[in-house]
């Protein structure tokens, strides 16, 4: 039996939470700039419309 495949299936899940735990983190941070901060550097609004 390979035990290396295990491992790689945990590994490849953790470095997908890792990257939805990040994405969240950069969301928040994002929105809680001021608006015309987000809207200089291009913040799109469409992503709010995401979690309605």
């Amino acid at each position: 039996m390979n035990l290396t495949t295990p491992f790689r299936t945990v590994q490849r899940y953790i470095g997908k939470i890792k990257t939805f735990r990040d994405e969240i983190r950069t969301e928040r941070f994002m929105n809680a700039l001021p608006d015309e901060l987000r809207k200089d550097i291009g913040w799109p609004d469409r992503y709010t419309s995401r979690f309605d």
